[in-house]
């Protein structure tokens, strides 16, 4: 397993040093030279090999003794087309007469700036750079080759410039560019810390637990056998996110999303299906007998069967029952993504995912430590587990079913499971399974009533709530592609929102539910073009929109102000509660 890790890692590193030997340094993509004529300053910027520049950011100002744009006023070569863009391949010669620099303002001394972006072929996009150059209309001409002046206040992103604050994931990605190494491994743990207390990480907890009661059953449990295989559950998670993220960053063949399809999902719900009526005893699941004679032949046959299978489900419940985007996540795959650094890139996502494990891990070294002797008491355990992957299931199907029916599910559930329990003659037992009954008859009821949240089964039964349901609900017009989207904003005399919303995605639940439910994001939200991008399907077209905007995956917010131009500072990834969610917007729209 060691070398096999070891050996993806070494072919990703290799192929981040082939992309970076494709690169120019800036200094030889961008020869920039001002030359002082006897009636003009000429300026020439010589473009390395496969180098062009954006027609749009090409500017020209005067800067000294006032600020004025002259851009329009000089003759700057003829662009083309290039992958929709207007670009330049051919090598810059901009002449600056003498007399157009008089004619804005009379000085004998003036200071000259030409900004400009450009981009590679091979797939690299340079920082916004600016040549300056003082000239005094009375001292003999010189020629002055200038250095490139990257504006820290600015960055690359999907082809174009941004200006000022950065959002959260890119504050992010360009800690991983210059932070130091053992600093930004540690900030990640730390995030993955934060993100541990997330709902993505909860379904994780019962399955672990499960796991460990059902060793528990087989042999007595200690401190260090519950963290053992609490660690190996979550080395095989970190592993998972880890290879995935590389994955998606180096290649954009994001795993995870492809593993988000209703196929998928309902084919391991069954597995957990399975998993809770063999914890209710109906049968054992286990490898076939072939299978397991030749794995005894070992003298710890029993615990390689127990270490592979924990990895297993590991692996895959990092994958298909944890899918969330967080800006951290984000902030490292459009890192691994920019710079081809799969190793820097690789380390965040693993001691990330090893900080959301760390509650896995305590869970695992507590339940070693105070779980009581085999016995009796295991089959209750047992039953308890198996109503809780159940549960599990029903949370997965939750992506891929309608809500009416799922709130049937959960009514089912709570109320076949107050039943099944209620064998147990104990008062505290009684009483909980009193209380599961009722709640499935509350679910049952507010399945029939239409509604669709199981934490709230009576919305529809309160007169405030449907008031505000029909009167100031969040109404989104959604759009299929690159080309609705740019027509929706165009028609758009408002500013603009996109919200980027998969059926599978839990954390846009969570801003559907709570966050565009709350009433001051309601009024907020009244004064924009509310557009929504089902990306459910992850086909051609959800692929190309999120790759425009640098959407790793669901959810993410995109906004445009009343100009039509994007707000790239706004751009929110993950989930945001109501309060934070307007501290970003009322930062940006006033």
């Amino acid at each position: 397993m060691k070398k096999i890790l070891l050996l993806l890692f070494m072919s990703f590193y290799a192929f981040s040093l082939e992309l970076q030997q494709d690169f120019l340094d800036p200094d030889d993509a961008f020869k920039k030279e001002f030359v002082k004529q006897k009636d003009k300053v000429v300026f020439t910027l010589n473009l390395g090999k496969s180098i062009y520049l954006y027609d749009d950011k090409l500017k020209v100002f005067i800067l000294k003794p006032s600020k004025i744009e002259i851009t329009e006023e000089v003759n700057i070569p003829k662009p083309v087309e290039y992958e929709e863009f207007i670009v330049h391949f051919d090598n810059q010669k901009i002449e600056i007469p003498f007399s157009l620099l008089k004619s804005k303002v009379d000085s004998s001394s003036y200071e000259l700036e030409v900004k400009f972006q450009g981009c590679s072929k091979a797939g690299l996009c340079y920082a916004p750079m600016s040549a300056k150059y003082n000239l005094e209309l009375d001292s003999p001409s010189t020629a002055i080759s200038t250095k490139v002046d990257i504006k820290t206040d600015a960055k690359v992103e999907n082809n174009s410039i941004v200006y000022g604050d950065l959002n959260e994931t890119d504050t992010i990605a360009n800690t991983l560019k210059t932070g130091n190494m053992l600093l930004v491994l540690a900030t990640f743990f730390g995030f993955g810390l934060l993100l541990s207390f997330t709902p993505c990480v909860f379904p994780m907890i019962p399955i672990l637990s499960s796991i460990i009661v059902g060793a528990s059953q087989n042999e007595k449990m200690t401190a260090g056998r519950g963290f053992f295989l609490s660690l190996i559950y979550v080395l095989a998670m970190a592993m998972a996110y880890t290879i995935a993220g590389v994955i998606a960053g180096l290649f954009g063949a994001n795993l995870q999303v492809a593993l988000q399809n209703p196929y998928v999902l309902t084919v391991f719900a069954a597995i957990f299906v399975a998993l809770a009526f063999s914890m209710f005893g109906y049968f054992r699941i286990e490898l076939p007998q072939s299978i397991q004679n030749k794995i005894n032949k070992s003298t710890d046959g029993k615990e390689k069967q127990g270490v592979v299978g924990i990895a297993i489900m590991g692996f895959l419940s990092a994958l298909i029952v944890g899918p969330c985007v967080a800006p951290p996540l984000a902030g490292a795959l459009v890192y691994i993504g920019q710079t081809g650094d799969a190793v820097l890139g690789g380390l965040a996502l693993f001691v990330l995912s090893m900080g959301m494990g760390m509650p896995l891990l305590l869970i695992g070294l507590g339940a070693g430590k105070f779980m009581p002797k085999p016995g009796g008491w295991m089959d209750s355990v047992s039953k308890v587990f198996g109503i809780i992957m159940l549960a599990i299931a029903v949370w997965m199907l939750d992506r891929v079913l309608d809500a009416s029916i799922v709130m049937f599910l959960w009514s089912a559930l709570f109320i076949g499971a107050a039943i099944y329990l209620n064998v147990y003659k104990h008062i505290i037992a009684q009483t909980i399974t009193v209380i599961i009954f009722l709640c499935g008859v509350s679910l049952f009821f507010g399945t029939i009533s239409g509604a669709t949240n199981p934490l709230k089964p009576f919305e529809k039964f309160t007169h405030a709530s449907g008031i505000a349901a029909q009167s100031q609900g969040v109404n989104f017009t959604y759009i299929k592609n690159i080309k609705e989207l740019d027509l929706a904003i165009a028609a758009s005399s408002k500013p603009v929102m996109l919200d980027f919303y998969a059926d599978w995605c839990v954390s846009c639940k969570e801003l559907e539910q709570i966050t565009f439910k709350d009433a001051d994001v309601i009024k907020k939200l009244q004064g924009f073009t509310l557009l929504k991008a089902d990306v459910t399907l992850n086909n051609d077209d959800d692929k190309a929109l999120q790759k425009k905007y640098g959407i790793v995956g669901p959810p993410g917010l995109i906004f445009w102000d009343v100009n039509n131009k994007e707000v790239k500072a706004s751009k929110i990834v993950g989930y945001k509660n109501p309060k934070d969610f307007l501290e970003i917007v009322n930062k940006y729209f006033k």
